[in-house]
């Protein structure tokens, strides 16, 4: 079911009946210096398992097994000490809150939450939540975890699509935006699952298929990984898709829209490793071929789509998110090996050199 998020002190109620889904990759980056849409779809909520805000402190304060019992494994700038859960909605869904002009700054066009909450309920005043919206910065709400308690609505949620229809409810993102960039959520998802691909690698070269899997993965496996003949193949496997389709060592599989929950193929222990790939980009990266432009003439077949306007080509060669490459890899156990620490190691000092 539904549910609203209500003032902790006073109850009044913050937001309009929201569900929860899987809390997006991207959320913690920004991308390029212009306004983003909001990180949430409207109705919808998730809640960050990891301490956020403040106190903040760096690396270099941090003993290595108080790291390793927070799941990071692998030096990173900063981790905060704050309070985790926070719950994270879209704007327009935020209710019954006044703005507190004292902790209005940001960088550039808008707030970026620096000096903490600073939406208040209107009835009662208490700070309960930071609203996001400077450049660079997907909009979002961010509700305080202790100052804001969850009520169930009784009303409907969303029904939750099971694996066999992701497929046909879930739309994939386009990879290229107008005017031929590649989508900010295809580098924060690749940027993703290409660390648990190198992971899963153990070091060794990895194929990708050809077309856009390999024009997303195959220029970072090549950069990071070394050149061999005897490359592992990864592949992509899901719902959807053929159970019986080329041997592989490695698969990508789709991570549940609401669940965050990673498809599992069948097969037990006995299975290749599987990498997580947001469904936004697998459902693309699996299916494009049904929506591929063919020349005809005459009257279109049903099933074939216009070639006008031309499909979009990009710009230049996609480059991951070296930022949610780095936060995610760092919270791998398999990045204490040497090899791959390495890459990290690399990554940290020169996050803008090829492929990022």
């Amino acid at each position: 079911m539904a549910d609203v998020f209500a003032c902790s002190r006073c109850g009044t109620v913050l937001t309009a009946p929201v569900s929860k889904v899987a809390l997006p990759v991207h959320a913690h980056h920004g991308y390029g210096h212009e306004l983003l849409p909001p990180l949430m779809e409207p109705g919808t909520y998730a809640i960050d398992p990891e301490p956020s805000g403040p106190p903040w402190r760096p690396w270099s304060e941090i003993a290595p097994e108080e790291a390793e019992a927070r799941g990071v494994f692998a030096p990173v700038h900063a981790l905060s000490f704050g309070a985790p859960g926070a719950i994270v909605v879209a704007p327009g869904d935020v209710r019954g809150t006044v703005v507190i002009p004292e902790r209005c700054d940001g960088y550039c066009t808008g707030l970026d939450g620096r000096d903490g909450p600073n939406l208040a309920c209107a009835r009662c005043g208490r700070p309960v939540a930071t609203r996001i919206d400077d450049c660079s910065l997907w909009q979002a709400v961010w509700l305080v975890p202790d100052a804001v308690r969850r009520l169930p609505t009784g009303g409907p949620a969303p029904r939750t699509a099971d694996w066999e229809a992701l497929a046909e409810e879930y739309e994939g993102t386009p990879p290229i935006e107008p005017p031929g960039r590649w989508s900010p959520l295809w580098e924060a998802a690749v940027g993703e699952a290409l660390a648990h691909l190198l992971a899963a690698s153990g070091g060794a070269p990895v194929a990708v298929p050809g077309g856009l899997a390999a024009d997303t993965f195959g220029r970072a496996l090549d950069a990071l990984l070394p050149p061999g003949p005897a490359a592992r193949g990864a592949v992509l496997a899901g719902p959807g898709l053929p159970a019986s389709g080329p041997a592989a060592d490695i698969v990508l599989v789709p991570r549940h829209p609401r669940t965050g929950e990673a498809w599992r193929p069948p097969g037990g222990t006995g299975s290749p490793p599987a990498v997580p790939l947001a469904a936004y980009v697998w459902v693309h990266l699996a299916f494009q071929h049904e929506r591929s432009l063919l020349p005809v003439t005459g009257r279109l077949p049903d099933g074939v789509l216009r070639d006008d306007p031309l499909p979009m080509h990009p710009w230049g060669p996609f480059r991951p998110d070296s930022g949610v490459f780095l936060a995610t890899l760092a919270r791998l156990p398999a990045v204490r090996r040497p090899w791959l620490r390495r890459i990290h190691d690399r990554v940290t000092s020169h996050p803008y050199t090829h492929p990022f």
